[in-house]
């Protein structure tokens, strides 16, 4: 498990990336002399080239030596970081965020597969939640960080910080990681085939509405507390819902192991979900008392965060031949949720509907995540149903 958390300390890199330039894109935009909205678009080009870079280089690139991959993946998107720290016109800083986006694509997909890789298949859910664990707690204990910083030394500061952890993960990874076994080589029409597998296909899709209904709302914290009349400082309900996410990725990862021998990870996926579901229904009502709204928010994050454990955990045990490519699928539907989710509830806001409409629309797409989910599972003992009986006979 120690060669587990070298990879974590490049999610955790990852992590407070992907969601630090959110808070910096006022300063950003001032000093690069755009406006916000355009400077936002530094954000748009790094989830996309994540999405894509994810499946289509994790893909191209099966079979390859996955030490190497690492390696390269890390040191494109450090390389990424650097040039964002040093871009002086609004072109150059989307190109280097693309740079950047690429490299996180494929090394969040390889470093899922190579923690799956490095242990023993009955430790295989505490590593997965190692590397998740890294990510969620860039987003939480870097960010703020980060901003912090941004405030006080400019923008650029921050993504010299984010460089030189980068370079850090990277020398780290270098000098210590050890050979990862490679898996089998994957054609491109297996590859393909992976975006419609009746196995694949409803875990991707689940992931992705349960990005939208819960990374996308996070986007949007401070005007439901306000419109919600609960609003105080919203400081201390964002750590609520990280705290909640470090917590839930970290401690998902020994209850996956356990229930993988029952073979009920499909199950605990539905109870997460149900978690997310309710706690983001009942936020909009708790809200005006903050301990309870705490408390919600505190649930919601630990599900939220912990989902994705119990579904790489699913998609690597449904297609161990390809699982990288099944893993970066995975991840690229997380980022699309992402971003889909902060679209939807940006265009609702600016429609002129309340933020404490925000948390029921979440929900609403949680449940029916939740719907697929369980339609599929049913689906799946359906079909394992009739091959018994087709056995039989």
């Amino acid at each position: 498990m120690r060669k587990v958390w070298l990879l974590a300390l490049g999610s955790f890199t990852l992590g407070l990336d992907a969601y630090v330039m959110a808070g910096l894109l006022p300063v950003v935009a001032d000093d690069i002399g755009t406006t916000v909205s355009l400077a936002g678009q530094m954000v748009t080009v790094f989830t996309l080239a994540y999405a894509i870079s994810a499946p289509l280089v994790a893909g191209l690139l099966h079979g390859a030596r996955p030490r190497l991959v690492l390696l390269v993946a890390l040191a494109v998107f450090t390389a990424g970081n650097a040039l964002t720290a040093l871009a002086p016109s609004l072109g150059a800083l989307l190109g280097a965020r693309v740079v950047a986006g690429a490299g996180a694509g494929v090394y969040s997909a390889m470093s899922t597969a190579a923690a799956s890789a490095l242990v023993s298949g009955e430790r295989r859910g505490r590593a997965l939640a190692v590397v998740m664990g890294g990510m969620s707690s860039g987003t939480v204990l870097g960010v703020p960080l980060g901003v912090l910083l941004a405030e006080h030394t400019g923008w650029r500061a921050t993504m010299w910080l984010v460089t030189g952890l980068g370079a850090v993960s990277l020398t780290g990874l270098a000098a210590l990681l050890p050979t990862v076994p490679a898996a089998p080589a994957v054609s491109v029409r297996a590859r393909l085939a992976a975006v419609t597998d009746r196995a694949v296909a409803p875990v991707v899709q689940v992931s992705f509405l349960a990005a939208v209904a819960s990374l996308g709302l996070y986007t949007y914290l401070a005007p439901v507390l306000a419109s919600a009349g609960g609003e105080r400082e919203v400081a201390p309900y964002l750590w609520a819902w990280g705290l909640g996410g470090v917590a839930g990725s970290l401690l998902i990862g020994r209850l996956v192991d356990r229930v993988a021998g029952a073979g009920r990870v499909a199950a605990l996926v539905g109870v997460i979900m149900a978690v997310i579901t309710g706690a983001e229904a009942v936020l909009p009502v708790l809200a005006p008392v903050p301990l309870l709204a705490w408390a919600a928010l505190v649930l919601w994050g630990a599900a939220g965060w912990a989902l994705q454990v119990p579904q790489q955990h699913r998609l690597l045990a449904l297609k161990e031949e390809r699982g990288t490519v099944a893993l970066a699928l995975n991840n690229s539907a997380l980022y699309l949720g992402s971003a889909v989710g902060s679209a939807l509830g940006g265009a609702a806001l600016s429609a002129g509907l309340s933020g404490g409409v925000l948390p029921w629309a979440a929900a609403g797409i949680a449940a029916v995540g939740l719907a697929r989910h369980l339609a599929a599972v049913r689906g799946r003992s359906a079909r394992g149903a009739r091959t018994r009986c087709t056995s039989r006979a």
